[in-house]
């Protein structure tokens, strides 16, 4: 879809959240991967963490920082695929206030392009929580580009046609 080179750019404040046991921040190739293409859209990379697999620990962090008014977009990469340690989406469905159920299916449909059926594996979600979005994405370098490159970016880009979320973030808490 076209940008409008009428509409001015405003930058976001994204977190990024690696979940994994067995990456550190040296090994954390998905977290630099989000974290690159996010200063390379002309966002803020406002927080960046590790944490382990375990539900109770990443639902503190988001909500944490759901309640940051410095943080305006949190990913989430690792801990979305079918294993028993694999309890990133639970964690986000604790927290989230609306699902944007559209997310997982189109997640997909990109995934499917790049790995075929395997894309049956991931439960990719997103959501929002006190006026910020939420993503969580697969534990890969590439399930990070093509999340981030063919879905989130484009829709945290006010200029981005037809709509997109960051216009209507203003509204996310009006009740």
């Amino acid at each position: 879809m076209p940008l409008d080179p009428d509409r001015p750019f405003h930058p976001l404040r994204i977190a990024v959240l690696t979940v994994s046991d067995s990456r550190s921040p040296a090994t954390d190739r998905s977290g630099d991967t989000l974290a690159e293409r996010i200063a390379a859209a002309g966002h803020v990379l406002a927080a960046r963490e590790l944490l382990p697999d375990d539900r109770a620990a990443i639902a503190a962090r988001l909500r944490g920082w759901a309640a940051d008014p410095a943080i305006d977009v949190v990913i989430t990469t690792g801990g979305t695929g079918l294993t028993g340690r694999d309890v990133t989406v639970e964690a986000h469905r604790d927290i989230y206030e609306k699902e944007i159920e559209a997310f997982a299916p189109l997640f997909a449909l990109v995934s499917w392009e790049t790995v075929g059926t395997s894309a049956m594996q991931s439960r990719a979600t997103a959501g929002i929580a006190q006026g910020t979005y939420f993503f969580a994405l697969p534990g890969s370098p590439g399930a990070c580009r093509d999340g981030w490159d063919r879905l989130i970016a484009p829709q945290l880009d006010s200029r981005h046609r037809p709509c997109n979320l960051v216009e209507i973030r203003p509204r996310l808490t009006e009740t």
